[in-house]
C-alpha cells in the first residue's frame, strides 16, 4: 500500500469514525438474533451428550456402557476407539489433548464417551448410566502442590532478562520478597458451547460452530475424520460471548458432532449444558507470583527477579503462549533497569486452561501493580507516586526498553495519567478519603489510579494475517465476508464501515455474512485484540482492488483522467458529473468490469524469536488509566465500588459507540475476575463453582454507582492502522486493577498504611476481612 492510498483511506469521511450501532443490537434486544440453537434444524438431526467422569487422575480398568446403549433412543456410543482417524484436538505441537479419554484420566469431568440420541435430553439422561471401574493415581490440584512435587512443565517455559537483576538486587538501598496469587476465571459466555454437524457427499462435512477459530475447528475436524481440510466447512454467523473460552475448546464439540454425523449420515448437535460447560471446558489460568524488588529510598526499581507460576492443567493448550503474554506485560508500565523473569506453566490435574480475555497479559500486570503498591507502603507513599516515578521514558530517553528488548516508541502514558488524575480530582479526594478514613470506626474507603500499557499483536508472527471477500453486485449492493467472527464486539459493524468509507456509501448497502472457511481460508483467531486491525485492513485492500478498476474503466468510458474520479456521497464523482452509485455500478457491469476482489493484509515490522527473548512482538501498545473509588465494611469484608473514571486510547476511534461499550463491559469483567468469581476444586479435584448459583459473575448492580468513561480523543495511531484505530478488545479489561488497589488501601488504614495488605486476587469479601483481622493483630 503506497503512502497517498493510506493517507487517503484515513482522511475521507463517511461511515467511518461515527457512532453506529451494532449491526446486531436490535436484534439482540428483541430476540430475534439467531444463534446456532435457532437455527431450524435438518430433518432427523440427533443430539451428543457427553459422558464425564468422576475422578481427578486415574486409570480406567473397565468401562460398561451397556446400561446406556439400552436406553430406548439411544442411536449410538462413542468413545476413543471409535475416531476415525486420531484421538488428538491439540491446538499445540505437543498432540496431548484426547477427544475422548482413553485408558486414563487426568482431570475430574474429563469426557471419556458421547451418547447420541433422538433427543437432547435422552442423550443427557443415558450418560449418566455408565459404570466406570477406576485405579486411583496420586493428585496434583493446586499450583503450590505442582510445585512441591518437582513441577512437571507442559511446555517450555520462557526467559526474559536484560542488564544483571541478581547484582542490582544484591546492591540496591531496599530490597524487599512477596508473593501473591491470582485467581482464574471462568468465561460464562450466554451462549455455551455448541456445534452442528451435517454430512454431505463423499467425505464432505458442514459444521456450524460457536467458535472464535472457524479454520481451527476446520483442522481440527479433518484430521480427526482424516479428510482433507477442502472437505470441512466451517460456518458461525455470531456468538453469544467469547472471551477467549471459544478458541480451542470448541474443537471437542465439533470432533464429536463430525464423528457421529459421519458414521450415521444424519446431522448431529452438541449442547452441553451449564453445568457440564463449566467442568469440561478450559478457563483463565490462575497465577502464583513470586516477586524480589530492589529500589531506592526515592521508590525508583533498581531491578526486578520475578517467577510466573501458572495452574495450566492436564494438557498444553495455549498455555505457553499465554505464560509468555504474562512474562510481556510484567512490566506493566514500568521501566525496570535490570530485570529478570521467568514463566512456569505447571501441569495439574484439572480441566486444561486456556484463552480469556487479556491472554495472560492480566496476571502478569497485576504482579507488577503489586510490586509498585509494595513499595509504596514500604516507603510510606502514595503508590501513584511511585507509579509515576517509574513509568518508561520518552523515545531515546534510555528508559524505553522492555524486558523484551522491543523500544517503546509510542508512549503515552504521562498523559494519559496525568489527565485522568486532574479530571477525576484524583489527589483532592484522596486526601478527603485518609481524612474520613481517620474518623470513621466501621466503614473504610480507598481510591486508586492505575495505568494499562497492553501489546497489540499476537505474538505467534504468522497469526498476524486475515483476508476480506468482497462482491459488489449490479444494484450497486455490496457482500462482505471476512475471517474475522461475531462475539458481540462489533466486529462486523467496524469492518462494514470501512467498507461504507471506502466508497462513500450508506452502511445499510453492505450486507455482512456469516464467517465461513469455505469463502476466506486459513484465517487465525478472533483474538488478542486484532480482529478489527486485521480483517478491516483487508477488507479495505479487497476495496482498493475494485476501486482501481472503477476508476480506470471511468477514466476511459467518460475520457478523462483518473485523478478526475471520486466516489463521494453514493455518487461518483466523473469531472463535473454526478452519478449515482448503484447506475456507475450498472455500466461498470457493463463493461465488464471485475466487481469481486479477494483482500489481504499481514502486521508489518514484528518479529521475535523466542529462544533468545527478544524482538519487537508488538505493532503498537494501547493506553489507559482508572480511578476507582471503594467502601468497605470492616465487619463483613463486604465493599461497595462507589465510583470509577476511565480514560482510554483506542486512537482515531473507528465508531465511538462500540469502543465505550467494549471498555465499560471490559472493565465489569475485570472487576468481576479481581473481586467475586472465585473458582473452587475440592481436595478430589472436583470443580465446585460450576453452575450461577456457585460462581458469581458481576450483576448490574455490582457496577460502580458512578462510571465516568472517556475516550482520549486526541490520540491517533502512530502506527498505519485501519483509519488510525488502535484495538479495545483486551486493554480495558486491565482498567480494574484500580479497584483491586482501592479496596487494599481501605484495608490498608487499618493499620495507618504502613503495610501492604498483600490481598490476593479475587478479594472476596471473606479474604478483605481476613485481612483486616491480620492488620489488626499485627498491629495491635
Amino acid at each position: 500500500m503506497d503512502k497517498s492510498t493510506f493517507e487517503e483511506q484515513t482522511t475521507i469521511a463517511g461511515p467511518m469514525h461515527t457512532r453506529l450501532r451494532h449491526d446486531s443490537a436490535h436484534k439482540h434486544v428483541a430476540g430475534t438474533a439467531d444463534y446456532i440453537d435457532d437455527m431450524p434444524e435438518p430433518v432427523g438431526t440427533l443430539h451428543g451428550a457427553l459422558g464425564l467422569t468422576d475422578r481427578a487422575h486415574a486409570e480406567i480398568l473397565e468401562m460398561d456402557l451397556s446400561a446406556v446403549a439400552a436406553l430406548p433412543g439411544v442411536v449410538c456410543v462413542l468413545t476413543a476407539s471409535d475416531m476415525p482417524h486420531s484421538n488428538d484436538i491439540s491446538p499445540s505441537h505437543l498432540h496431548d489433548e484426547p477427544v475422548l479419554a482413553e485408558g486414563r484420566v487426568q482431570f475430574h469431568g474429563q469426557p471419556a464417551f458421547a451418547v447420541i440420541a433422538e433427543t437432547r435430553d435422552i442423550a443427557r439422561r443415558a450418560a449418566r448410566l455408565a459404570k466406570i471401574t477406576y485405579r486411583d493415581l496420586p493428585l496434583l490440584l493446586d499450583v503450590t502442590d505442582a510445585m512441591a512435587q518437582g513441577g512437571e512443565l507442559v511446555t517450555q517455559p520462557l526467559t526474559l532478562q536484560r542488564g544483571d537483576a541478581e547484582g542490582e538486587l544484591e546492591r540496591a538501598p531496599r530490597r524487599l520478597k512477596g508473593r501473591m496469587r491470582i485467581g482464574g476465571q471462568e468465561h460464562f459466555y450466554l451462549e455455551g458451547h455448541i456445534a452442528l454437524a451435517i454430512p454431505g457427499e463423499d467425505d464432505e462435512m458442514t459444521v456450524w460452530s460457536s467458535t472464535q477459530h472457524p479454520s481451527e475447528i476446520q483442522h481440527m475436524v479433518a484430521h480427526v475424520l482424516g479428510v482433507p481440510s477442502n472437505a470441512v466447512t466451517v460456518n458461525v454467523r455470531r456468538m453469544g460471548g467469547g472471551f477467549g473460552g471459544k478458541e480451542t475448546q470448541g474443537n471437542q464439540f465439533a470432533a464429536l458432532a463430525a464423528v457421529a454425523a459421519r458414521k450415521l449420515r444424519r446431522a448431529v448437535k452438541f449442547r452441553p449444558d451449564r453445568d457440564d460447560d463449566m467442568m469440561a471446558t478450559g478457563k483463565r489460568h490462575d497465577f502464583l507470583v513470586d516477586y524480589d524488588i530492589g529500589f531506592d529510598d526515592e521508590g525508583r526499581i533498581h531491578a526486578v527477579h520475578a517467577n510466573y507460576a501458572a495452574r495450566c492443567g492436564y494438557s498444553s493448550d495455549l498455555s505457553g503462549p499465554v505464560t509468555d503474554r504474562a512474562l510481556f506485560h510484567a512490566d506493566s508500565s514500568y521501566f525496570y533497569p535490570h530485570v529478570k523473569l521467568t514463566s512456569q506453566p505447571l501441569k495439574t490435574n484439572t480441566v486444561s486452561n486456556t484463552a480469556y480475555r487479556g491472554f495472560g497479559g492480566p496476571q502478569g500486570m497485576v504482579g507488577a501493580e503489586r510490586m509498585i503498591e509494595e513499595i509504596a507502603y514500604a516507603l510510606g507513599k502514595d503508590p501513584l507516586e511511585i507509579r509515576k516515578l517509574n513509568f518508561y521514558g520518552e523515545k531515546g530517553s534510555g528508559r524505553d526498553i522492555t524486558p523484551y528488548h522491543q523500544k517503546i516508541e509510542d508512549n503515552i502514558i504521562h498523559r494519559i495519567v496525568g489527565e485522568l488524575e486532574v479530571n477525576a480530582d484524583y489527589q483532592a479526594r484522596r486526601t478527603a478519603i485518609v481524612d474520613f478514613n481517620k474518623s470513621s470506626r466501621v466503614i473504610r474507603k480507598g481510591i486508586a489510579l492505575t495505568p494499562v500499557k497492553f501489546g497489540i499483536s499476537f505474538t505467534m508472527t504468522a497469526f498476524n494475517q486475515a483476508g476480506a471477500l468482497v462482491h459488489i453486485y449490479q444494484d450497486g449492493s455490496l457482500h462482505l465476508n471476512h475471517g474475522g467472527t461475531e462475539m458481540g464486539q462489533g466486529l462486523y459493524t467496524k469492518v462494514a464501515q470501512v467498507l461504507g468509507d471506502s466508497f462513500q456509501i450508506d452502511i445499510d448497502r453492505v450486507k455482512i455474512t456469516a464467517t465461513t472457511t469455505g469463502k476466506v481460508p486459513n484465517t487465525s483467531a478472533t483474538a488478542a485484540s486484532s480482529g478489527s486491525d486485521l480483517n478491516g485492513m483487508a477488507a479495505f485492500d479487497a476495496a482498493r482492488q475494485i476501486k482501481d478498476r472503477l476508476v480506470a474503466f471511468a477514466a476511459e468510458r467518460w475520457q478523462t483522467t483518473a485523478e478526475q474520479v471520486t466516489f463521494v456521497a453514493n455518487h461518483v464523482k466523473i469531472g463535473e458529473e454526478l452519478v449515482p452509485f448503484a447506475d456507475f455500478i450498472r455500466q461498470a457491469y457493463t463493461g465488464r468490469v471485475q466487481l469481486s476482489a479477494a483482500g489481504f493484509y499481514k502486521t508489518p515490522k514484528i518479529h521475535w524469536d523466542r529462544a533468545t527473548g527478544r524482538g519487537t512482538p508488538f505493532y503498537y501498545f494501547a493506553y489507559g488509566a482508572a480511578v476507582s473509588e471503594v467502601s468497605i465494611d470492616t465487619l463483613t469484608g463486604e465493599y461497595l465500588v462507589d465510583r470509577v473514571d476511565v480514560l482510554h486510547d483506542v486512537g482515531r476511534s473507528l465508531n465511538p459507540a462500540i469502543d465505550l461499550g467494549q471498555i465499560e463491559g471490559g472493565f465489569v469483567q475485570g472487576m468481576g475476575w479481581l473481586t467475586t468469581e472465585e473458582l473452587w476444586w475440592d481436595e478430589k479435584g472436583r470443580l465446585r463453582t460450576h453452575a450461577p448459583s456457585t460462581y458469581k459473575i458481576p450483576l448490574a448492580s455490582d457496577r460502580p454507582k458512578i462510571f465516568n468513561v472517556r475516550l482520549a480523543e486526541w490520540s491517533e495511531n502512530a502506527e498505519k492502522t485501519i483509519g488510525r484505530s488502535k484495538a479495545v478488545g483486551e486493554p480495558p479489561f486491565m482498567l480494574p486493577i484500580s479497584v483491586l488497589e482501592a479496596l487494599s488501601m481501605a484495608v490498608a488504614s487499618i493499620a495507618g498504611y504502613r503495610e501492604c495488605p498483600r490481598l490476593d486476587a479475587p478479594a472476596t469479601p471473606e479474604r478483605i476481612l481476613m485481612a483486616i483481622e491480620r492488620l489488626r493483630r499485627s498491629h495491635v
